[in-house]
């Protein structure tokens, strides 16, 4: 199976809904709104003068909005259309950054840059089929010190939904739209893996990198998810029998050589 053609042709489609959504909200971004969410500007902290490698960047929103907070940005991702329309959005902002088409791991292979910081978040891994080829990019593309963050959705999500919680080597492939507001019904063939927390932690360890901090949290800045429920100031919440679901969690890891 070509996973990688299959997905690209659902990121391709997904693109085309995306810049149009109220989720993305292009208008407010270009008026200055940051894309960014809390728990990635604490964790990364002070960007000015560094150079930062966005993995799975989609269109650029979040690449552009460390650009904006100083950085020297680099996105990637394998839909054309997504990094067509972030090199649009770029040229309408007049900002440096520097996109490229790419499958995370074929980048790793190809790229000989090295970054301070290496950043990734919300809805990555699932669309990898070996996250130890992905930790190699990660570490081949950071300086010695450099930094590694992400911020995911947390792997107890899927199991509540239905899904593996542990790898099981064969994707699940499903028919699905996508999940702004304005998906019109349409849907494409994704083909998606399970990871688990020990195997996310054990393929950054293995491609050598320190992990620094992880952390769990259990409200999501988005309502992307069946039983969420907002609770103000904080995000969006899941409860089962009465008690919090981590969401997201967030993972800082250095490479020291």
């Amino acid at each position: 199976m070509d996973y990688l053609s299959i997905n690209k042709e659902a990121w391709d489609k997904r693109t085309k809904v995306h810049v149009e959504s109220s989720f993305y909200d292009i208008e407010s971004f270009k008026n200055g709104k940051c894309s960014l969410n809390p728990v990635e500007l604490k964790q990364v902290g002070n960007v000015e003068g560094k150079s930062l490698l966005h993995l799975q960047c989609h269109f650029g929103q979040d690449t552009l909005s460390w650009a904006r907070l100083g950085a020297e940005v680099t996105g990637v991702d394998l839909s054309a259309d997504a990094i067509e329309q972030a090199n649009l959005l770029k040229q309408s902002l007049g900002l440096k950054a520097n996109f490229i088409e790419s499958d995370v791991v074929q980048f790793g292979r190809e790229n000989t840059q090295k970054f301070d910081i290496v950043f990734t978040s919300y809805g990555v891994l699932c669309w990898l089929s070996n996250l130890a080829d992905w930790a190699q990019t990660v570490a081949k593309s950071l300086k010695t010190g450099g930094e590694f963050h992400l911020i995911e959705f947390h792997a107890f999500c899927d199991l509540l939904s239905g899904y593996s919680y542990f790898s099981r080597g064969a994707p699940d492939v499903e028919e699905e739209g996508t999940y702004t507001e304005n998906c019109d019904g349409t849907k494409s063939t994704v083909v998606t893996w399970s990871h688990s927390m020990s195997e996310v932690i054990s393929a950054l360890i293995g491609a050598g990198l320190a992990i620094e901090s992880f952390s769990e949290h259990p409200y999501s800045p988005y309502n992307c998810f069946d039983g969420l429920e907002l609770v103000p100031d904080l995000g969006y919440q899941m409860l089962y029998k009465g008690q919090q679901v981590p969401l997201l969690y967030a993972i800082k890891a250095r490479k020291i050589a």
